[in-house]
């Protein structure tokens, strides 16, 4: 049997004791998921990758490139980065996962916390080729291509998805 003494000199039985460590276990998880979810990587501003962009600005929103090589005389970078949430939205979900912990006495964690790990911004990359300015001269996405395409148009220097499939960037209306 499973006895814990209080200060006060009084036992608790078995099952005060484990409703006592559930409590205390499930108050040392509370927002575990919330604190995920409030801390979750912020969006990126994909406008950047329209033409004309110095390297410099993309460099400075997605961090150094992965990759860069000079090909033909021309300069070309892989980004890799973390598309995220707009506050709102990742307050929105702190707010959820913490009275959802709360209501369920902590069990809450067991889901919250392996779907914030799991829900934890859009990883996308790109290959940008720069003109002889360093400005932004073809875009090809390489993941995220969908969410790339939307965010900077066809005006962007995104090539055809016939040159993405064979990996041949193709001038674009706005690269002529």
């Amino acid at each position: 049997m499973i006895a814990i003494t209080l200060h006060n000199g009084r036992a608790l039985g078995s099952g005060a004791a484990v409703q006592l460590a559930a409590i205390v276990l499930s108050l040392s998880c509370l927002g575990c998921s919330a604190y995920m979810a409030a801390n979750q990587p912020g969006p990126k501003d994909l406008s950047l990758l329209n033409k004309g962009t110095p390297r410099a600005k993309l460099i400075a929103e997605y961090g150094a490139p992965i990759h860069t090589e000079t090909k033909d005389g021309t300069r070309r970078d892989i980004f890799k980065f973390k598309h995220g949430y707009h506050g709102g939205v990742k307050a929105a979900r702190a707010v959820a996962h913490g009275a959802a912990t709360v209501a369920t006495l902590g069990l809450w964690e067991i889901v919250g916390t392996p779907t914030e790990g799991y829900l934890n911004g859009t990883e996308l990359s790109a290959e940008v080729h720069y003109d002889g300015g360093d400005a932004v001269a073809i875009v090809k996405p390489l993941t995220g291509e969908d969410e790339i395409a939307r965010a900077i148009g066809p005006a962007g220097g995104v090539p055809s998805q016939s040159s993405v499939r064979t990996g041949t960037p193709t001038e674009t209306s706005s690269t002529r």
